[in-house]
This record gives C-alpha cells, structure tokens and sequence, in this order.
C-alpha cells in the first residue's frame, strides 16, 4: 500500500502505511516484506530531499534481499540505489552494481522490474 501510495504522489500516506506496516512485520516475525519496506522507506527519503538517508536505506534493502535470498528484492532495491547514484553523476558505480545483480538473471525478462532495469543499464552507458 505504501508503494502505491508513493507512485501516486501522496507522501504523507505513503509515509502512514509504511509506518503502520514496519511493526506489523516485526510483530508477526514474517519477514517477507522488510526488504521492500526500507527500499520504500529510502524512496520516500529521497523525495524528501535527504538523499545520505535514503541510500543507507537502499543499502539496508539490499542487505535484508540477499539474506533473504530474494533477488527480485534485491533487484528493486538496487534500481533505487542505481537510479541515486545515476542523479549523483556515480553513473559507473551504479551500472556495476546494476549490471551485477540484473546478470543473476536467467529467464523473466518481460517482468517490469527487469524491463525497468534492463533499460536503466542503457541510459547508464
């Protein structure tokens, strides 16, 4: 719900469902989530401007996706990252850290988060 909120623009929910989420997942010892709830806590710092805050988030998101070895996760969080970085003018740290974790890939390229990160790495170059 938090992302929805964040794609629509509407900061102040998406920032309500996030904070009623993390402790939901806490509570519940189900981690599944946590990933893709501090990518979205990095993507709401970053709208906010706080650009040091949200790439310790997408870090953190990152982490969590590998130790739950989840490379979707993985993937979305690091298309945020790389998408900083890129802002930052880091365009070739964020295309070997891209192109690192778009290459475990072998097979569901028409997913949007491939499509997505597949033409990322082309405006990388």
């Amino acid at each position: 719900l938090a992302d929805a909120y964040l794609k629509d623009g509407q900061l102040e929910k998406a920032r309500q469902a996030l904070d009623e989420a993390i402790p939901l997942v806490e509570k519940q010892d189900d981690r599944a989530l946590e990933a893709e709830l501090k990518r979205i806590n990095g993507e709401l710092l970053l709208i906010n401007g706080d650009h040091s805050a949200a790439e310790e988030w997408f870090h953190k998101a990152i982490e969590t996706a590998r130790r739950q070895q989840s490379k979707g996760r993985e993937l979305r969080a690091t298309i945020s990252l790389a998408r900083l970085w890129q802002q930052q003018g880091r365009k070739q740290e964020a295309r070997d850290r891209l192109a690192t974790v778009y290459s475990a890939f072998t097979e569901g390229f028409a997913m949007p988060d491939l499509i997505e990160a597949k033409d990322l790495l082309g405006s990388l170059d």
